[in-house]
């Protein structure tokens, strides 16, 4: 079944309450009906697009990586399988308690070896140190950003020169939402978050389509600026 196909019937049947109900929990996940059924949803839909942006990431078994809006896991449980050396540090973000609990149950023997660390927080104030950061992966996650330029300005903030930081989206699906009910006051066009990447300096930002699996999506690709020449010439 579709993700969501059951909402897009529901909200045929005039059900506001749903829709906005699922659009909030995909923006900030509760312990609730419809927290379980939008992880569900997270876990059937996202799965093909997290594969690809991780592998995308080029991540090195060294790295420090960090995804933001880690949702159930799924893209933690991806990139640790790239992470083999013990220098290798994979770091979540996200605001939302219930999803804290669910990647905790799934990543348990990881956050206890000390491979995974989960922290709670929005992306406009990240508690990671400058520049420790090699690459950043996220799906779908820019959309409930409130501030883009606050956020987009903190990534750049903690990623390493030339580190890359890859999204996913289905615009598709996400346009058929819109058409029934879902996503109010969201901005599902791709443009906002382009935008802001090359307005604080982003480097290569570009979108490309990619088909897996019989389902086809986007991704967003960019790169950290090197450092500057004053940054240069004071180390």
């Amino acid at each position: 079944m579709r993700v969501l196909q059951l909402s897009f019937i529901l909200a045929a049947c005039n059900s506001d309450i749903f829709t906005n109900g699922i659009t909030r929990n995909l923006a900030h996940p509760k312990k609730s009906l419809m927290g379980l059924y939008t992880k569900w949803n997270m876990e059937k839909y996202n799965n093909v697009m997290i594969k690809n942006v991780v592998k995308l990431c080029q991540i090195q078994a060294h790295h420090a990586v960090l995804e933001v809006g880690f949702g159930p896991g799924l893209g933690l449980q991806e990139a640790l399988k790239y992470l083999t050396d013990p220098r290798g540090k994979l770091f979540g973000l996200d605001i939302s308690e219930y999803m804290h609990k669910v990647s905790r149950e799934r990543l348990g023997p990881q956050l206890v070896s000390g491979r995974v660390h989960l922290l709670q927080g929005r992306v406009e104030c990240i508690p990671l140190p400058d520049h420790c950061i090699d690459g950043v992966f996220h799906s779908n996650c820019h959309l409930y950003w409130p501030d883009m330029a606050t956020a987009t300005a903190e990534l750049l903030r903690i990623m390493r020169p030339g580190g890359k930081m890859l999204s996913t989206c289905d615009l598709g699906f996400l346009r058929h939402g819109v058409e029934h009910g879902f996503f109010k006051g969201k901005t599902v066009e791709p443009e906002p978050y382009l935008q802001a990447l090359r307005s604080f300096g982003f480097l290569r930002v570009s979108m490309k389509d990619l088909m897996d699996e019989g389902k086809s999506f986007q991704v967003i690709y960019t790169t950290s600026p090197p450092p500057s020449t004053t940054e240069t010439q004071t180390s």
